[in-house]
């Protein structure tokens, strides 16, 4: 009888495997993507690095001649083929905002704030140039990666809290972001900030979630 119940259990897992992938598929396809393209990179010479990713970047070259290839491809590639940390931190804010907000709207906040945040981010870098505040090479700067869309999401997340803990994460969210932008002065900073602003800003699409209290969430159990 116990190995039959043992037997069963295993059955069931790969079962209950897909129940959670299908509860988040917008989030494990771009995982599977950066699963691929982080394997790329790591193959890729460091001579060779800089010149490929900046085919892909959002800088201004790529911006004004492929802006959507630009967008596309810097959401999909990374600099550094660290993929078990993005697995990782997929699993911390992605996925539990989509299953919360539904794929289309965790989507739409993710899109949005990687797109918005790397235009305002870059604008700020077209005018530095133009002004002649900043060197003229950084129109050609590498600038990959999923972390625009990363801070929208934890934006967002705010509004996941109930109570004292939603102003308590907010909060802490908001310095974290602030205080590397208020010290080194980069335009990724401010496209970070500017993605958690935005995320914030997605207040109205998160009414009638339900919301979560950590406390009383560890008390029940």
């Amino acid at each position: 009888m116990r190995r039959s119940g043992e037997g069963r259990r295993l059955r069931q897992w790969p079962r209950a495997l897909w129940r959670w992938i299908r509860s988040a598929p917008g989030t494990y396809i771009w995982l599977a993507i950066l699963a691929v393209t982080s394997f790329v990179v790591a193959r890729i010479s460091p001579q060779n690095l800089d010149w490929f990713l900046a085919g892909r970047s959002t800088n201004l070259d790529q911006l004004r001649s492929h802006p959507v290839h630009a967008l596309v491809a810097s959401a999909i590639w990374t600099e550094q083929p660290s993929f078990l940390f993005y697995f990782v931190i997929f699993h911390v804010f992605h996925v539990p905002a989509e299953r919360w907000l539904g794929t289309r709207r965790w989507f739409t906040v993710a899109a949005t704030a990687h797109v918005l945040a790397t235009l305002i981010s870059e604008g700020v870098v077209s005018a530095g140039i133009l002004h002649g505040r900043l060197p003229a090479n950084l129109s050609s700067t590498v600038d990959v990666g999923v972390s625009y869309a990363l801070a929208g999401v934890e934006g967002v997340l705010t509004y996941r809290f109930a109570g004292r803990w939603r102003w308590v994460y907010g909060s802490g969210l908001l310095l974290f972001y602030l205080v590397p932008l208020l010290t080194s002065h980069t335009f990724t900073d401010l496209g970070h900030f500017c993605s958690v602003l935005i995320g914030l800003a997605f207040y109205p699409i998160t009414r009638g979630r339900p919301t979560w209290d950590p406390l009383r969430s560890l008390r029940s159990s």
